[in-house]
């Protein structure tokens, strides 16, 4: 996460929390889950709120949480009762550790240049067949828009993405619409895999 962006949520933290962590995304839940293993080890990558982390504690799974902005990691870690880490995710070291990574509205932040990075130290964190959720506002823009950095993926930036990285693999790729009601956005789902989750 660039300085901008950090600062924004560091300044914003209790705005940005109220608004998030009411938030219904129990379709997005539905989609990632049933690729879990019952009790399975999930990181939440870019946490915010902790919204997410909760959910996923509460219904038993082992998660690790972690965000870039300290005020929001410690108002994460209160809502949540874990510890979230406050690091980059350029700093994600794992091996073989995670059966599901969860990137919900976070690797947005990340410039499209350097996501191919991020997204090779993903893949190196998750368990072989673990999944990868990710989120990102469609569209193709890159830029600094509302005091933080964005980047806006659709079908073609995602799938020139993809290529250049191997042994991630598309399961599923879909569209839904913003569930806070004050926010008209359309966003880019998808689910990887860590080799060929069919074979």
């Amino acid at each position: 996460m660039d300085r901008l962006t950090c600062q924004y949520y560091n300044d914003n933290q209790v705005s940005f929390f109220d608004s998030t962590v009411n938030a219904d995304v129990s379709d997005l839940y539905d989609h990632f889950l049933k690729l879990i293993p019952i009790n399975g080890s999930i990181l939440d990558l870019g946490c915010g709120s902790g919204r997410d982390t909760k959910f996923f504690l509460d219904k038993g799974y082992s998660v690790d949480a972690i965000d870039g902005s300290p005020e929001l990691c410690e108002l994460a870690s209160r809502h949540t009762g874990i510890r979230v880490q406050c690091k980059d995710f350029s700093e994600l070291n794992d091996i073989d550790k995670y059966d599901g990574i969860w990137a919900c509205a976070s690797l947005l932040h990340v410039s499209y240049a350097e996501l191919p990075i991020i997204l090779k130290r993903i893949h190196s964190a998750l368990k072989i067949k673990g999944k990868l959720y990710l989120s990102f506002k469609y569209g193709d823009f890159e830029g600094v828009r509302n005091g933080r950095y964005f980047t806006d993926i659709n079908d073609e930036r995602f799938d020139y993405l993809i290529e250049q990285v191997n042994d991630l693999y598309i399961v599923e790729k879909w569209y839904s619409i913003d569930v806070r009601p004050d926010h008209n956005v359309k966003w880019f789902n998808a689910i990887l895999s860590k080799g060929r989750s069919d074979g």
